[in-house]
C-alpha cells in the first residue's frame, strides 16, 4: 500500500477545500470552554503528555501547549497538519490516521473531538464488510495510553440526529451513520457539494466498545459544542462526551 492509499479518506477533500474556513464555522468558537473542561475531567498538568486526535488545524492542541502540557496533534488532512504546523505554538503535529496509529504507553492522556478522529471512519463503499472501524480507533487510542492514563472523546448522539433529521440526511439505521449533503465554502469564497458521514452513538454503544478495549469508564454526559455544560445524558444534546481510564493490568 503506498502512502497515498493509506491515508485515503473521504474527508481529506473537504478539508483541502476548506483550508482555514474551517475555523469560521460556529461549532469551533467554543475551543476555550472545551479545553477548560477536559483540563479539569482529565486532571491535565504542566509536563502532561497529551494526544490530540483529529486534532484539525490545531484549535485545541494550542490551547493546551498554552497551558504548558506537553501535545502531539493528529490528523489524516495534510491541510489541517500544514495549518498547524504553520501556527505559532509549542505543540507538534504529524500527518497520521488514527486506524493505523501505533503508539505504545506514550501518552498521560488521549482526546478527540468533534468528531475528529471517532465518528467521521466510516468508509461509504463498504461500511458492512468494516463496521468497526471506530472501535479500531478507539482500540489504538487506548494503546496510546499509559496504564491509567485517560481518555475524553466526543460522539454525535444517535438519538439527537434521527429526532432532527434534515431533506439532506439520510440515517442508515443498521450501521448508526448518517449521510448528509452540504455546501462547503473555503475563504475565498468558492462554494462546493460535498457529503459527509458520521457515525451516531448511544452511551451504551459507547460503554460497550470501552470495556471491549480494555477502559473503565467514568462517566458518559451529553454537551452541546460552545457551550459545553456537563449535562446528565439526555436526548436534546448533539453530542455524548466520554471519559474513560486505560486499566492499570
Amino acid at each position: 500500500m503506498n502512502n497515498k492509499e493509506k491515508y485515503s479518506h473521504w474527508f481529506e477533500p473537504i478539508a483541502q477545500h476548506l483550508g482555514d474556513a474551517y475555523l469560521r464555522y460556529s461549532f469551533t468558537y467554543g475551543t476555550e470552554n472545551e479545553v477548560d473542561c477536559l483540563c479539569d475531567i482529565l486532571g491535565l498538568k504542566s509536563g502532561n503528555r497529551l494526544l490530540d486526535v483529529g486534532c484539525g488545524p490545531g484549535r485545541h492542541s494550542y490551547l493546551f501547549a498554552e497551558r504548558e502540557i506537553d501535545v502531539l496533534g493528529i490528523d489524516i488532512s495534510n491541510e489541517f497538519i500544514k495549518l498547524a504546523n504553520a501556527g505559532e505554538s509549542k505543540a507538534n503535529f504529524l500527518r497520521q490516521d488514527v486506524r493505523e496509529m501505533d503508539f505504545e504507553e506514550e501518552f498521560d492522556a488521549v482526546v478527540s473531538m468533534c468528531q475528529g478522529g471517532f465518528g467521521l471512519l466510516c468508509d461509504p463503499e463498504s461500511s458492512i464488510q468494516n463496521p468497526d472501524m471506530d472501535l479500531m480507533a478507539l482500540e489504538n487510542m487506548v494503546r496510546a495510553l499509559k496504564p491509567g492514563g485517560k481518555l475524553a472523546l466526543s460522539a454525535f448522539s444517535s438519538y439527537f440526529q434521527i429526532q432532527y433529521l434534515s431533506d439532506n440526511d439520510s440515517f442508515d439505521a443498521l450501521n448508526g451513520v448518517n449521510r448528509e449533503d452540504i455546501e462547503i465554502m473555503n475563504t475565498k469564497g468558492q462554494k462546493k457539494a460535498a457529503v459527509t458521514w458520521t457515525t451516531c452513538f448511544t452511551p451504551r454503544e459507547l460503554r460497550l466498545m470501552s470495556q471491549k478495549a480494555g477502559l473503565v469508564v467514568k462517566n458518559i454526559w451529553s454537551v452541546t459544542p460552545i457551550e459545553y455544560k456537563l449535562l446528565p445524558c439526555n436526548i436534546e444534546n448533539p453530542e455524548f462526551l466520554l471519559l474513560a481510564e486505560k486499566a492499570t493490568q
